[in-house]
């Protein structure tokens, strides 16, 4: 497993690109990451969690445009979208209509999908070495607790991975929150 830091983005972008599996931190929690539009990769995350595949993932990004390709905008009504930009970049997920070009592994079972346009600097610099959005699910087994640490991360996962992240998790002490663009509705506090 390689170990990237900030001063070797670019390789962990080329890694993404490749159909790598990469953790990385996030706001408050390590996670895992791929390829959105590589469902090999994802259903590897998948393996990797013990998790069913139906469960979806969000999706994180360093800005708005990388995935604006993934939702349907026409869908949600302005004062909505509005107040989901105004938390944006930042630590809040919105579950926003999906597209219909959008993979339906990402959002499993579920009629929208999940995304975030972060702040948090390591994650920010990983998506635009990637050039796009990339896949954002806590890295754990399911059911257990999300890896706060390198050390974690290779307890739980060994060599399965393909790369890690190397960098300080953010100032939070729980994921982030995420809310439904189209009801204002609390999903997870």
């Amino acid at each position: 497993m390689r170990r990237f830091d900030l001063a070797t983005i670019d390789r962990a972008g080329q890694q993404l690109r490749e159909g790598g599996v990469l953790a990385y931190p996030t706001e408050a929690v390590f996670g895992l990451g791929c390829d959105p539009r590589n469902e090999a990769a994802l259903a590897r995350i998948f393996e990797l969690k013990h998790r069913p595949a139906g469960m979806g993932v969000l999706l994180i990004a360093s800005d708005f445009a990388q995935v604006e390709p993934y939702i349907d905008l026409e869908a949600v009504p302005l004062p909505m979208l509005d107040e989901a930009w105004s938390t944006w970049p930042g630590p809040c997920t919105w579950v926003f209509p999906r597209a219909a070009a959008a993979p339906d592994w990402i959002a499993g079972a579920h009629a929208g999908i999940a995304v975030r346009v972060t702040a948090h600097e390591p994650v920010v610099v990983l998506c635009r070495a990637f050039g796009g959005a990339l896949v954002s699910t806590s890295a754990n087994v399911h059911g257990q607790p999300p890896a706060r640490s390198v050390n974690d991360l290779e307890q739980a996962f060994g060599a399965g991975l393909d790369g890690i992240l190397d960098a300080p998790l953010g100032s939070l002490d729980r994921p982030t929150s995420i809310r439904d663009v189209l009801t204002g509705a609390i999903i997870r506090p």
